[in-house]
């Protein structure tokens, strides 16, 4: 992929498609395609037909697909497993058809099954069932890695597969029922702050461990694997390491200024025990996040005010 590569960024509007339009336009690529030309619908297969007809790309990340966290994926199952498989289908075979050089899936930490052995290695997908707060999601979302080895298999096309961990940032979605749990809590305990209130809930026991990753680290490693990895097995993208969401929450706290309780309701999901992905194969090319998790974090903060 060269500077001058005619490159697509399917969801640009997305966390991580933004991310990933931010850090091409940094590192001075020409060749970035006009999101205005996008389709209206990725989920309408003419629409994206025309648009790849039109524009020609060489390279696409695809990043676009609707996701949340356990609220989301508790009230909008079947959007989540339907509008992500659209996407898919017509992405993928948009770029088959259209001679695309290689394409890049971003899937999601999700397709691992709920309990499954820590750290989690690309092996382990598919080795049992998935947790079930976000089944639908996660069915869509292993479709992808497969309709990219599929087509590979049969085609003969250079399509690959990311695995991100959790991940937040600059152009999150902090909706008080859609947003991951990043956001969530940045949200929540803001208003908290705000209306002076002596304590702010959170949903679970506090207990599940998450790995994290700045979406802007996420952004550089898609661009890393689009030079580098030419695998059709899909690899992870995370950096090592988790905390646990009581552990987080007491880091949003700090970050945030609040200065009262955080009260953990039990009654409510927790989701997955623990996410911690094996990124040995990604960290062992020489590729790692570049950016601290308190850094990260104070950044997404500071986003989010500008925003309120």
């Amino acid at each position: 992929m060269e500077k001058e590569s005619k490159v697509f960024v399917a969801g640009a509007g997305t966390l991580v498609g933004s991310a990933i339009l931010r850090k091409l336009k940094a590192e001075g690529f020409l060749g970035v395609l006009n999101q205005e030309s996008g389709p209206a619908d990725l989920c309408d297969p003419i629409q994206v037909d025309a648009l790849f007809s039109r524009t020609a790309p060489e390279y696409v990340f695809l990043a676009a697909g609707k996701s949340g966290g356990i609220i989301a994926n508790t009230n909008y199952p079947a959007e989540f497993i339907r509008d992500n498989l659209q996407i898919n289908v017509n992405v993928i075979h948009s770029a088959y058809v259209h001679k695309v050089i290689k394409l890049l899936y971003v899937a999601s930490s999700c397709c691992y099954p709920r309990i499954c052995q820590q750290p989690m290695r690309e092996e382990y997908l598919l080795t049992g069932p998935f947790e079930p707060t976000n089944e639908a999601y996660s069915i869509a979302k292993i479709a992808g890695i497969k309709l990219c080895q599929s087509y590979r298999q049969q085609y003969g096309v250079n399509f690959i597969s990311v695995i991100p961990p959790n991940l937040f940032g600059l152009g999150d979605d902090f909706h008080s029922k859609d947003s991951h749990v990043v956001a969530a809590l940045i949200r929540k305990i803001h208003e908290a702050k705000e209306l002076s209130n002596e304590s702010v809930e959170i949903w679970g026991t506090g207990n599940p461990r998450r790995e994290f990753v700045y979406v802007d680290d996420l952004a550089d490693a898609c661009i890393f694997l689009m030079r580098k990895y030419d695998s059709g097995e899909p690899i992870n993208a995370g950096g090592g390491s988790d905390l646990s969401i009581r552990e987080l929450a007491e880091r949003v706290k700090k970050v945030v200024g609040f200065s009262g309780e955080l009260v953990f309701n039990s009654n409510q999901p927790d989701g997955m025990p623990i996410k911690l992905l094996d990124s040995s194969r990604l960290l062992g090319m020489g590729w790692k996040p570049k950016t601290s998790f308190s850094s990260a974090l104070s950044a997404t903060y500071d986003w989010y005010l500008k925003k309120v």
